[in-house]
């Protein structure tokens, strides 16, 4: 798994982002590139705002003990999974103003490094490690921009 904290693979990410134009196609999945730009920002809301509410306490135990794994580990996400309530994007977005906002939390996260989210909580899985945290980042965003051919 590649390192979001690293800074070559920080600027080749964007670089992928900063390629795709609002004319970009998915090789699989319904999500138009608007709306795929602003579902991979939600992972970055959940971390950076209080957007997204917390899940009860039950809820909490289900996606740490099932759901984690599959999100935090080094396997790629299958094309066309399920994806969870908060990261689905029904409606059209300004494609600029999403790209502008995911390179900007991306900026961010690097700016804050490792260290930062090491032990941080998540909003659904509790304290994670920095790796853990790298791999949702990373494996989210690279998923979805190889979706979009970049």
């Amino acid at each position: 798994m590649k390192n979001i904290f690293d800074p070559e693979v920080h600027e080749q990410t964007i670089q992928r982002i900063q390629s795709l134009t609002p004319e970009s196609t998915p090789k699989w999945g319904k999500m138009s590139v608007d709306q795929m730009l602003a579902h991979c920002c939600v992972p970055y809301e959940m971390a950076y705002t209080d957007k997204h509410p917390k899940p009860n306490a039950f809820m909490r135990f289900l996606l740490k003990t099932i759901v984690k794994k599959g999100v935090v580990n080094e396997k790629p996400y299958p094309k066309n999974a399920r994806t969870a309530p908060a990261f689905i994007i029904s409606e059209r977005k300004d494609f600029d103003y999403e790209k502008n906002r995911l390179i900007a939390f991306i900026q961010k996260t690097f700016d804050y490094g490792s260290n930062y989210f090491d032990g941080k909580e998540s909003l659904s899985f509790g304290p994670m490690s920095s790796q853990e945290w790298n791999n949702q980042f990373y494996k989210h965003l690279d998923h979805h921009l190889t979706q979009f051919g970049v």
